[in-house]
């Protein structure tokens, strides 16, 4: 089917686009999808019963109304071409961001800043991969003014494709960390990785979004941009305010955030950044910022009798980890850290767990919890650190948290959020 009649069919559906037989909102277009362990064409005829309007499928042998349903050769690919069929029909400036740490929260950031003055649509959750992009982009109605992409990635070329999906006005990489070493190796294949974006959005003369305080970032410097810097001749100058809650200070205007931990720190100055050269005023952009919250996990501040929790799982990798260490060091009050193992290191995965119980072992945390058969492996002999092969052994230890302050950090996969409910009530 030609890529116009089907957006025309989409349309139809008044763009709404579902994927899951299992919630299925009424009158939609239904993309049978085939993943790993399952084929979605086998599920079109039961959403088409749940209220689906078509169903779009890449196979002819199926049981199913085909007077509903448009054959195609690769669902996916069609999905993929359907979403830059409507993002280019549409008028909506794109904001795509990649990066190694904070991408979700300074989408959500940005997201909170433009919203404030404009219509906008933004990236569901972290739905950043070659399935969640472009139903991201579906997303863009007529009246959306600003669309707000993540693009996430573990392997080269992948931010180069997503790229070329979203099609985006403007790029920014929040930093580059050692994150998926299993497929990037080393840092400088992470930066190799991420600046696709930035490649992509020269050779298509679009605007960089560039953080001057990363030596990286400002190699860019040269090109189309708006810039923000601590100390350079950026576009847009901050200072960091520390505290118990991040502030941070534009000339004369101060920005009171309701985030934890220094390392948001330049998330927070990109969003603040993004709105100032959009035309927003600062008064808005400060009522925005003090009313965002962090939530799933990501740098949120939990009290539980007595105790404040500061709760980072939402992922984890050598950069975010020292990054959050570095910034909890600083709170003078009695603290401890709960870290769970970090994924996708692959060969480097023993390297940076002992190193970061090496850095625990130099600042001043009076217990350190390790959980996970990689940290088990750098197992110290240093008396205030405690390691358990799994959270099961942790939680059936006599180990008490007396603390007042506790940060808990891990990989997705750890759900070091269960910690809260089974170890410290």
């Amino acid at each position: 089917m030609d890529i116009k009649d089907l957006h025309n069919k989409f349309l139809e559906c008044n763009s709404i686009v579902d994927i899951d037989s299992r919630s299925i909102r009424n009158g939609s277009i239904f993309f049978g999808i085939k993943g790993d362990n399952f084929d979605g064409n086998q599920f079109a005829q039961e959403a088409l019963n749940k209220g689906a309007r078509f169903a779009v499928v890449d196979s002819n042998s199926l049981d199913i109304d085909y007077s509903k349903s448009l054959i195609v050769k690769d669902s996916l690919e069609t999905l993929q071409k359907l979403s830059t069929f409507h993002r280019i029909k549409t008028n909506s400036t794109v904001v795509a961001l990649t990066g190694s740490n904070g991408k979700t929260t300074t989408k959500e950031l940005i997201d909170c800043v433009l919203s404030s003055n404009f219509k906008t649509i933004s990236t569901n959750g972290n739905y950043n991969n070659h399935i969640g992009v472009p139903l991201s982009l579906l997303q863009i109605k007529d009246d959306t003014e600003y669309s707000v992409i993540e693009l996430g990635a573990n392997n080269f070329g992948e931010i180069d494709f997503l790229t070329k999906i979203a099609m985006p006005d403007y790029g920014y990489i929040t930093n580059f960390g050692k994150a998926h070493l299993e497929g990037f190796i080393d840092i400088k294949g992470v930066i190799k990785a991420k600046t696709e974006l930035y490649n992509w959005i020269i050779e298509n003369n679009k605007t960089l979004i560039l953080n001057f305080d990363d030596k990286q970032q400002k190699k860019f410097r040269n090109q189309k941009n708006i810039s923000f810097a601590s100390e350079d001749d950026g576009d847009y100058k901050f200072e960091l305010i520390s505290g118990k809650k991040i502030s941070v200070k534009n000339r004369d205007i101060k920005y009171r955030s309701n985030i934890y931990g220094d390392y948001n720190y330049s998330n927070i100055c990109a969003a603040i950044t993004i709105g100032l050269h959009f035309g927003i005023d600062s008064s808005k952009i400060q009522d925005a910022l003090s009313s965002f919250e962090l939530k799933n996990n990501r740098s949120q501040v939990i009290d539980i009798n007595g105790k404040e929790i500061i709760l980072d799982a939402y992922n984890a990798n050598p950069t975010s980890v020292v990054n959050a260490i570095e910034s909890f060091s600083n709170i003078q009050k009695s603290k401890a850290v709960i870290l769970g193992d970090m994924f996708e290191l692959g060969k480097k995965s023993y390297d940076e767990h002992k190193k970061i119980v090496e850095l625990l072992s130099k600042k001043n945390i009076k217990s350190c919890y390790f959980i996970g058969e990689d940290f088990f492996k750098v197992k110290s002999t240093n008396e205030s650190f405690y390691f358990y092969r799994t959270k099961e052994e942790f939680y059936n230890s006599s180990d008490e948290i007396s603390e007042s302050y506790v940060l808990i950090k891990g990989s997705r996969g750890m759900k070091m959020e269960e910690i809260i409910e089974n170890k410290i009530k």
